[in-house]
């Protein structure tokens, strides 16, 4: 029996789990696929204080303001500053007109309020430029400036952020289902929820967990969890579509104005760039979420307008997500309240049951906060204390030194340093890894900077079963090369530590290829069509993906195998690939 069931394992299921498990109730976390698949995995990667939601919700910037200051305590290593050009044009920047020298002021009165919110996250104050300083500092600026705001914001990997709180929940005890996907609730006397029934995707078997109260954290997917226990909750959804660029245009964050005249951006993230976002009523199914060739070319106008330089860029791929807004009626989707909700459906026949809706990822942590305090109620248990602002989550306790860690590990300091960005001060142990078998040294990743052990830690500590779940943990085939020379590699090392069969290894490294395919099919043109084709061929033509004359429970090769055998260098893997050469077919020794 579990005090509390968290159903989603995105930010603030994970988030709400690890806070109830920190207060010593017996927690059990359940995801139909893994950590932040859904939209806590396909936002924008923003800690940000929300600097357009000031002029309709002073409330959610001043929270999101807090929470980014402790987000950045207990997880120094996820974030990263972010500085912010607002341009600010004229038709002709000689003579700009009555309208335009109001709007400069109104956005730098506007800013100005903003600057109020910035010492609770750290952030630097706004500084208002002339055209020549603005080019100074982003020379690929359109040139019809009349000045600029800068302000300061922060990124951050969101699938990283999923996976710690998930595995600070772990460290105090409590249970991680993912790949479970909940279809019924048990109900007891008075139609009290007392539990789920999930069915678990590997087995297809039913399991029954029973739990004195049952939160709903489902983001987009809370409506139809509700269902399930007969409760209507209403969402008013909205669609977010970003793009992918293959390199950083800019080390600013550029603000561009789209062709309705809403706000979109342009942003360095990590090794690459991203354009985004959309904002449209939503009214589909959010399993089948789909980017559309209009809202891609929506996007790059707007980019293109205010940074010609994005044109020499490559878009690697368009995602979307569904925003979990709060139901309101009669208003544009921009102007939407990004606060949250938490109801009790008590009221509703469902004692015992409860659903968090809205918000967005830099207040995840006080959301989840409320959640708890929210189930403590149901309960009738005496308040606890919440603690997850003051204790770093995994990794966050310290940050190693790349260039040491480097040197120690026989790694290239770049490696190391993007270690230490992603799992912090277990990058350490990570390189432990390699120092007892240095085989793990070899990289597998280039672009993103990931090498066998990283994959391996990821595999044994951190939940990955899939060779999308190491997508996810470690950016792999993100990069430029879209996992052309990265994924089959990946999949082996799975596969040897997972002990799957070739057929399983193959339906690991097609499924990647699946939804690669599914971020590509609005955005293929030119080079990144050739691309597209070049893939697809290396994997699934001499790969022989789904071959039906593979044998049942054979082991898949040693990675490299398969890269060496579809470049034409003989059935023999190479006897110095990083897991050891193998015969063709044969599992590693």
């Amino acid at each position: 029996m579990y005090d509390l069931i968290v159903i989603g394992g995105g930010v603030n299921g994970t988030g709400i789990a690890r806070d109830a498990a920190m207060r010593g109730y017996r927690t059990l976390l359940v995801e139909k696929r893994d950590f932040a698949a859904g939209s806590s995995g396909a936002n924008s990667g923003m800690i940000h204080g929300g600097v357009r939601y000031l002029r309709h919700d002073r409330h959610v910037t001043e929270l999101a303001c807090i929470d980014s200051g402790y987000i950045q305590k207990i997880a120094p290593h996820l974030l990263f500053r972010i500085p912010f050009l607002f341009p600010l044009r004229a038709v002709d920047p000689a003579k700009p007109s009555v309208r335009e020298r109001l709007y400069r002021y109104a956005v730098e009165v506007y800013l100005g309020i903003y600057d109020r919110y910035q010492p609770l996250k750290a952030g630097k104050e706004s500084v208002i430029l002339s055209p020549e300083e603005a080019y100074e500092l982003e020379p690929n600026l359109a040139r019809d400036l009349v000045g600029a705001v800068s302000f300061d914001e922060w990124g951050i990997d969101p699938f990283r952020l999923c996976v710690a709180n998930a595995r600070s929940a772990k460290a105090h005890g409590a249970d991680l289902l993912t790949y479970a996907k909940v279809v019924a609730f048990t109900r007891g006397e008075g139609g009290r929820v007392t539990g789920i029934v999930v069915r678990d995707e590997a087995s297809g078997r039913e399991l029954r967990y029973e739990g004195r109260a049952v939160m709903n954290a489902g983001g987009p997917w809370a409506p139809k969890v509700a269902a399930l226990a007969g409760i209507e909750l209403k969402l008013r959804p909205g669609k977010g579509v970003h793009l992918t660029l293959d390199r950083r245009v800019s080390n600013y964050g550029v603000i561009c104005e789209a062709a309705d005249g809403r706000e979109v951006f342009v942003i360095p993230h990590e090794q690459t760039a991203i354009i985004g976002t959309t904002d449209d009523d939503f009214y589909g199914d959010p399993d089948d979420l789909r980017v559309k060739e209009d809202e891609v070319k929506y996007l790059w106008q707007a980019a293109e307008r205010s940074l010609p330089a994005v044109a020499h860029a490559r878009i690697l791929r368009a995602w979307a997500g569904v925003r979990p807004t709060v139901w309101e009626y009669g208003k544009t989707e921009d102007a939407l309240s990004r606060e949250h909700e938490i109801h009790d459906h008590a009221e509703q026949g469902a004692a015992g049951f409860l659903s968090l809706v809205g918000g967005k990822l830099a207040s995840f942590r006080i959301m989840s906060e409320e959640a708890v305090d929210a189930v403590e109620r149901v309960l009738g248990e005496d308040h606890r204390a919440c603690t997850t602002h003051l204790e770093a989550l995994p990794g966050g306790e310290a940050l190693p030194d790349p260039a040491l860690l480097a040197k120690e590990a026989r790694i290239p300091e770049s490696t190391a340093a993007r270690l230490v960005y992603r799992h912090g001060r277990e990058a350490e142990r990570i390189c432990e890894l390699v120092r007892a078998d240095p085989r793990l040294v070899a990289p597998v990743c280039r672009c993103e900077q990931v090498i066998a052990a990283e994959l391996v830690w990821s595999i044994r500590k951190e939940e990955g079963r899939r060779l999308l779940d190491l997508r996810r943990r470690t950016r792999l085939a993100m990069g430029p090369c879209q996992g052309t020379d990265c994924a089959a590699q990946a999949a082996a090392i799975l596969a040897r530590e997972a002990g799957l069969s070739v057929s399983e290894y193959h339906k690991e490294l097609y499924d990647l290829l699946q939804v690669r395919w599914k971020g590509n099919r609005a955005v293929l043109d030119g080079d990144g069509l050739a691309q597209e084709e070049l893939s697809r061929g290396l994997h699934l033509a001499s790969g022989a993906l789904g071959n039906a004359s593979m044998r049942p429970g054979e082991s898949a090769p040693a990675f490299g195998a398969f890269r060496d055998a579809a470049l034409g260098r003989g059935s023999e893997p190479a006897a110095s690939t990083a897991l050891g050469a193998t015969r063709r077919g044969r599992a590693p020794e």
